[in-house]
């Protein structure tokens, strides 16, 4: 379906052009005055330095061809040149009828749908995740499924870090541990074990107590180092006991992932790139995009116009090492090769800024990449605490994100002890759903790049601009359908009164604001429409008795709307990765 506001662009652009303006001019906008219209136009303001008229004469011009199309309630000329609109109630109520009988509730997919990657994870293998990976989850996560929705085709890639030195940390602290395993017996050639030698919780101790070890002892790094150095070197034990360690992580991380409610299409990590880095270097180096500085290779990236000064890209170290860079450079290049994306969107940490725009210009510059290809870096801010400081626990460690999670589904489990209707299990599923709306709406209300403070008495909240609240709307009208037969064949029709009118034109915007969440890859616009929808429909709800109304009509109208406002009101909490329970 045609957005609204297009089909009102288009019937004020052609009015402009019909009186000799440029159609530019008749851009029309939701109203930021919606006490004095619905719909505004300032193009008349635009126009008159260009046409050397004043905007008033230029808006009068306009006005007599507006005056007379027939969707348009009022037209009004304010001020130096404004044009205000208000839509008739016919037209507004066919638009949200033909809505409510569209499955995708009047949203098209795109015509000429693109495949995008999205790199949205970034765990590492053999640690827990903590809150520092909450927004990389849960904000690729909304990204993909906005994007999805408008048809496009989408792979979610977590993209572990499954290949550094924190790897040959942890080998080399089994060894310590248990130095008869087989995989360090150099003269071992039978099979190795199927079975992996520690469990998820031993491997989450193993790895800060070889990382705080190496740190503190040269020799206890050096071993790490050697043992990074004969893994990558395909060292037979070492990536044996490897895979033990991806096997293991990667099932408890499909869990706790799948707590989010987040879900990747590819569970792949830096050294799914591996059998690209000769091919790639070697290619780099016989198209003569590198050079060697301090020993190390590297690719000039500046550009004359950089207004601060960008590093060279180092391809390897001095000692022949790839880099981070190094695989995330092969990891493009298996992403072209095995995928052919027009777009790849790396939501990270905005603090890896920098290097992020040397890997997309150097992929540019050497021709990995075509020019078409489009890379878009999600630089997210830090979730805080009220301090001020990024969130960590009372004795000022990291917080394991499994322990928020519990944390906030037992904060909303104590503000639904009073109602004793649910069983201990409801309960549970109850509080867990309500619990990850807290957590996910609170992060997702945010603009992406910015900080934002952790406020669990806040986000947790069945009153104001909170997943609760919204999840409380949708079973407010769940119960209200359950009491009522829904006959999704009758018409809605026209509204009755201001309230129901506001809540019909806010319905209205959901195919706009699904379209502006994709183009801006913002979130956070379908958290600010479903909280103005939610408020809405408790307006309409307190002003009107569904249940009672005697004029079948008007009730059959009243239900159905409330059905489009619970379907606008899930699918837009989908969108998010939020889901909403029945009750509560």
């Amino acid at each position: 379906m045609k957005k609204v506001i297009d089909k009102i662009n288009d019937l004020v652009k052609d009015k402009f052009e019909k009186c000799g303006y440029d159609r530019k001019y008749g851009f029309v906008t939701v109203s930021n005055r919606p006490d004095l219209c619905q719909f505004q136009c300032n193009g008349a303001l635009a126009a008159a330095k260009e046409y050397k008229k004043s905007p008033r004469d230029i808006a009068n011009d306009v006005f007599g061809e507006l005056k007379d199309i027939e969707i348009f309630q009022d037209i009004s000329i304010a001020g130096p040149g404004f044009i205000n609109i208000n839509i008739t109630d016919e037209f507004l109520t066919n638009y949200i009828n033909d809505m409510y009988g569209d499955k995708k509730l009047g949203t098209s997919e795109n015509e000429d749908p693109m495949t995008i990657m999205i790199d949205y994870g970034g765990a590492n293998v053999a640690k827990p995740l903590h809150v520092g990976h909450l927004r990389a989850a849960i904000i690729g996560e909304s990204i993909k499924r906005i994007s999805r929705y408008l048809g496009h085709k989408v792979i979610g890639d977590v993209h572990l870090g499954d290949w550094g030195l924190q790897i040959g940390m942890v080998i080399s602290e089994v060894k310590r541990r248990n130095p008869d395993l087989p995989y360090f017996d150099e003269n071992f050639n039978g099979e190795y074990p199927e079975k992996a030698p520690f469990t998820i919780d031993e491997l989450e101790e193993i790895y800060p107590a070889a990382s705080k070890l190496a740190k503190s002892n040269e020799d206890a790094m050096k071993e790490a180092r050697e043992a990074t150095s004969k893994l990558q070197k395909g060292h037979r034990g070492y990536l044996a006991l490897w895979k033990h360690i991806l096997n293991v992580s990667v099932a408890d991380l499909k869990k706790n992932y799948g707590d989010l409610n987040v879900e990747f299409d590819l569970w792949k990590g830096e050294s799914d790139c591996r059998h690209y880095l000769d091919e790639m270097i070697t290619y780099l180096k016989d198209n003569n995009y590198t050079e060697e500085s301090e020993g190390a290779l590297v690719i000039d990236v500046a550009k004359e116009d950089d207004k601060q000064p960008i590093p060279p890209f180092m391809v390897l170290k001095s000692d022949g090492a790839t880099l981070y860079s190094t695989t995330d450079l092969a990891t493009i290049w298996e992403r072209v090769n095995d995928y052919d994306p027009n777009e790849i969107i790396y939501v990270v940490d905005k603090r890896q800024g920098l290097h992020f725009e040397q890997v997309f210009r150097c992929a540019k510059k050497t021709k990995i990449v075509n020019e078409d290809l489009k890379f878009d870096f999600i630089g997210f801010g830090t979730m805080n605490g009220k301090d001020g400081k990024p969130f960590k626990t009372r004795e000022g460690g990291v917080m394991r994100l499994r322990d928020l999670i519990d944390i906030i589904k037992d904060n909303v489990k104590d503000k639904l002890r009073n109602n004793d209707s649910f069983t201990a299990e409801e309960m549970d599923e109850i509080a867990r759903k309500v619990g990850l709306s807290a957590l996910k709406f609170g992060d997702l209300s945010n603009q992406v790049t910015k900080d934002y403070v952790f406020d669990m008495d806040k986000f947790s909240s069945f009153e104001g601009k909170t997943g609760p609240y919204i999840l409380y709307t949708v079973v407010r009208i769940k119960s209200i359908l359950r009491k009522v037969d829904v006959d999704k064949t009758s018409n809605i029709i026209n509204p009755h009164s201001d309230i129901e009118r506001d809540l019909m034109l806010s319905l209205s915007k959901f195919n706009e604001v699904v379209e502006s969440a994709f183009i801006d890859k913002a979130p956070n616009k379908m958290c600010e429409y479903i909280y103005e929808v939610a408020n809405q429909f408790n307006k309409f709800y307190h002003n009107n008795k569904m249940i009672t109304e005697e004029n079948m009509e008007k009730k059959m109208s009243w239900i159905n709307l409330s059905n489009l406002t619970k379907d606008v009101l899930e699918t837009g909490l989908d969108l998010l990765g939020i889901e909403a329970p029945d009750r509560m």
